[in-house]
């Protein structure tokens, strides 16, 4: 009787690259599509809005020479529909991209170190130098997964009556659109390298986010300095130029990036011992039990790093946004097309439109920091931390309470922070928009965020595991929605959906307090709910 064959098994680095393949593709996709409606979305709203050559001609004079190259980055031949996409969808998506990419890295690496799987798969044939490659192969899968989505959705745009882009000017823009999510996946994994732990290793990458946006807000404010553009990940992907003036050569620096970022990596991973990291762990300090008596000390100290990195981070975004606006509003200053086009937002010229536009943007980064505060609520139970507490006599609703009073707070300060330093900068250049109406813009943001946090703890109490995903889906939605409704007339019902369509572009228009008020309250209400269900239901492990 013939003896059967032995079964054919997958290598363990194949089967450890499917398992983290899992998540990174998945969500990899769903940005594809965000980025794919987004270039629709500026191609629509471009066609329709200036059909003439000479709308186009006065609109792209106005925004080359307006503060908005500050918040959208360098402007490549705004008078063609491929330059205007290329740059609405660009100044926005690359940074949005790069978010993306580095919470994946840290999440895929740092993170599955943190819950202790590692350890697991370690135990078994594979060293950590090829658990690592395993891990760049699955974040390497994520990305080609968000080009895919991206490449086919900007391919059939293109193809449109409106656009008429060559297939390979459409692969190109998708590529460019990219590149921001993969030099901060290879920042995201080394900095997994370096931290202790994943919120440490996500605050290191920010720290890069944030200066490389801040090396580009310097490149593009004047011409003489436009050679810092050179020195940053965003101004690689700025001198690309697709639909325009396209320099792929530039590409070679954001794959040289990828390159030594993941040789270093997989070399740190080789050399380190596991949970540790190059930057000492802060147990080896002298031990400090300030603020670890109750459940609220404990998140104020858990929350100081990150809240003082947020504040940190608006207060430059709100200084670089006053210094601007008034020359925005001396550049946008009679021009007809730019003023229709602001109107579409519910602002309009001058520096308080243009600040009314910037906050608007503000008001999504409040809400990511709103998501991040769930995120790390979720880890607590997730890796296990949660149950030191619970042992002891601390109830599950005091320390649930003690997480939002610290998160309220640091979203309340982020927005009244970002309020106060436009004012200040803005003033030193005598704007002409004074305190009062920027402190209310600066709360104006708090609501939406408070939503966003109230959502997510509703989540966090009846499915802790999609809890972070949820909270950022709001922010991701709500953003998608209200650039899509700028620039087409969409249904009311969906615009309904977005958060940012219930705020007023503050100092642009004044604060609609009555919608923040319903805002707030929905948020207390969904808080309140999620509290309930986490008391009821039993812990989740990661």
């Amino acid at each position: 009787m013939p003896r059967p064959e032995p079964r054919r098994t997958a290598s363990p680095v194949g089967v450890l690259v499917a398992f983290h393949s899992r998540r990174t593709i998945g969500s990899g996709a769903l940005w594809g599509v965000i980025f794919g409606i987004t270039v629709a979305s500026s191609v629509a709203g471009y066609s329709a809005a200036y059909p003439s050559k000479g709308g186009r001609t006065l609109l792209a004079q106005a925004l080359s020479t307006s503060g908005l190259t500050a918040l959208f980055g360098r402007a490549h031949h705004l008078a063609t529909i491929g330059g205007f996409t290329a740059w609405r969808s660009m100044g926005v998506l690359v940074i949005l991209g790069a978010v993306w990419g580095l919470l994946a890295a840290t999440r895929t690496l740092r993170g599955e170190e943190e819950a202790g799987r590692t350890e697991l798969v370690l135990a078994g044939p594979l060293s950590p130098a090829q658990a690592t490659g395993a891990a760049l192969g699955a974040l390497a899968a994520g990305w080609l997964s968000l080009w895919a989505v991206t490449a086919v959705l900007a391919v059939a745009v293109g193809s449109s009556h409106s656009a008429h882009f060559s297939v390979a000017d459409s692969l190109y823009l998708a590529t460019s659109l990219c590149t921001g999510a993969a030099t901060f996946l290879a920042v995201g994994a080394l900095t997994s390298q370096l931290a202790v732990t994943r919120r440490q290793a996500n605050g290191f990458g920010a720290a890069v986010l944030g200066a490389a946006l801040l090396l580009r807000v310097v490149a593009d404010s004047s011409p003489s300095l436009g050679w810092v553009d050179a020195l940053t990940p965003f101004g690689w992907s700025d001198q690309l130029g697709p639909l325009s003036d396209p320099r792929p050569g530039w590409l070679a620096a954001v794959a040289l990036w990828v390159t030594v970022l993941s040789a270093v990596t997989v070399g740190l991973a080789r050399r380190r011992d596991l949970g540790s990291g190059l930057v000492a762990d802060r147990d080896r300090a002298p031990t400090r039990t300030r603020l670890l008596h109750s459940p609220l000390g404990l998140a104020v100290r858990t929350t100081r790093p990150v809240a003082l990195g947020w504040l940190a981070g608006v207060v430059v975004v709100g200084l670089v946004f006053g210094l601007v606006a008034k020359s925005a509003a001396l550049a946008l200053q009679g021009s007809s097309s730019l003023h229709q086009a602001l109107g579409r937002l519910g602002t309009g010229t001058g520096a308080a439109g243009y600040l009314g536009l910037a906050f608007l943007m503000v008001t999504v980064l409040v809400a990511v920091a709103a998501a991040g505060q769930v995120s790390a609520t979720r880890d607590e139970e997730g890796l296990g931390h949660l149950e030191h507490l619970l042992v002891r006599p601390v109830r599950r609703v005091r320390w649930l309470a003690g997480r939002l009073v610290v998160a309220t707070a640091l979203i309340v300060l982020v927005g009244l922070a970002v309020g106060v330093a436009a004012w200040a900068s803005s003033a030193s250049q005598h704007s002409g928009v004074g305190f009062g109406p920027l402190l209310a813009a600066g709360a104006n943001t708090v609501p939406p965020a408070l939503v966003v946090l109230g959502a997510g703890t509703l989540v966090f109490g009846l499915a802790p595991r999609l809890a972070a995903a949820a909270a950022y889906a709001v922010v991701a939605w709500s953003f998608l929605v209200e650039l899509v409704g700028s620039v087409v007339n969409a249904n009311h019902w969906l615009l309904d959906t977005s958060l940012l369509h219930h705020v007023a572009p503050a100092p642009a228009t004044g604060v609609r307090w009555s919608s923040a008020g319903i805002l707030v309250l929905v948020a207390v209400a969904a808080a309140a709910a999620g509290a309930a269900a986490f008391d009821r239901r039993d812990l989740a492990s990661a």
